[in-house]
């Protein structure tokens, strides 16, 4: 069953977009990490869903019924919401902070408040702590605080908004635990984070936002081992890249190759490396590809997480492998016998050769 589903969400301010053509159905139970670079807009998405700051277009259901000004008071409190800078009242200590809301929103007497505060605050490792105020406590505890203020108001959903964003290692690793208990319970659960080993562990499926939009969504093992969209590869790989479109077979050669030289500059590229795809490139790209085909693009990467260069080059057309038709033509044999691997893929009519060192 669907808990909550977004349809064709948008939030512009005036005539600056954050996000457009959003839409998601997050099932009950499901664990959604929400990545992508910042400014894309991750934490107003976040907002959006239980409208602390609504979306200027779309639809936001709960549970099949779409939320409004009506309904809203109740939605939220279903939703419950964790902050980065964790938003307990300073006035109150922590059994207040989790029996304020049941008392005066759920009508729950003191005694039943605080009997089920203490049952929480023992799920989160609080529970000696019950009458210390936040400033009493450091930022791992207030954000476990925070997380069991959540769960008293019988939230179904909670939506956490950088949970540890301002949290030091070791506090860190006590949210981290408590949320993967959460996880492990079958709380549905939408997490902004920058933490790509906690994104990726605890998640059912991850939400990588870039472009204004939900970019690409997966499982975590398609989002951080096979991503298939650039802009998810760069982000996930950390990618650093030149590139060079080939419009015709007159094309500026000395330009393109001095582009892969700089690249290789600018990135201390061992000269070894550096001269290897220097002549894949002039091999592939002006003796092969833009002989036969003329138009083609060019792109040399290197991902710190992966260890490894690679140089691609894309043509359009019917599905061939110019390098098998050629055989073993002087440039084929070189470009073999630089580079480590040479695939060919065939993607959405376009042929892509990719040379990895």
């Amino acid at each position: 069953m669907n808990v909550i589903s977004l349809k064709n969400l948008e939030k512009r301010f005036e005539d600056h977009i954050i996000f457009k053509g959003v839409n998601a159905d997050i099932e009950r139970g499901e664990v959604v990490s929400i990545i992508g670079p910042s400014g894309t807009g991750k934490s107003t998405l976040l907002r959006a869903v239980n409208f602390l700051d609504p979306a200027t277009g779309g639809e936001v259901f709960f549970k099949g019924v779409k939320v409004d000004k009506q309904n809203i008071d109740i939605t939220r409190r279903k939703m419950g919401m964790v902050f980065q800078n964790f938003g307990l009242f300073s006035h109150l200590d922590v059994m207040g902070n989790l029996t304020v809301g049941p008392i005066k929103l759920l009508k729950k007497s003191a005694s039943e408040a605080e009997a089920a505060a203490l049952q929480l605050l023992k799920l989160v490792g609080m529970a000696e702590r019950a009458h210390h105020f936040p400033y009493q406590l450091s930022g791992g505890q207030r954000q476990r605080v925070a997380i069991a203020r959540c769960l008293a108001m019988q939230s179904e959903v909670i939506l956490f908004d950088e949970p540890t964003s301002s949290l030091d290692p070791t506090m860190l690793a006590e949210v981290m635990a408590v949320i993967r208990n959460l996880a492990k319970s079958g709380m549905t659960m939408l997490v902004v984070t920058h933490e790509m080993e906690f994104a990726r562990e605890i998640a059912n499926r991850v939400f990588y936002m870039d472009e204004q939009s939900l970019y690409e969504e997966g499982s975590p093992e398609d989002i951080f081992n096979n991503p298939k969209k650039p802009k998810t590869q760069e982000f996930i790989l950390k990618i650093r890249s030149f590139s060079y479109e080939i419009k015709n077979r007159d094309f500026d050669f000395a330009e393109m190759l001095g582009g892969v030289e700089n690249f290789c500059f600018r990135h201390a590229v061992d000269k070894k490396i550096a001269g290897r795809l220097q002549l894949i490139a002039e091999e592939l790209v002006v003796n092969i590809i833009a002989q036969h085909y003329g138009e083609c693009s060019l792109k040399v990467s290197f991902s710190s997480k992966l260890g490894n260069y690679t140089l691609t080059v894309g043509y359009k057309g019917a599905n061939s492998n110019i390098l098998e038709i050629i055989g073993d033509d002087l440039p084929v044999i070189l470009v073999k016998k630089s580079a480590k691997t040479v695939k060919h893929e065939y993607i959405d009519e376009v042929n892509i050769i990719t040379a990895t060192l």
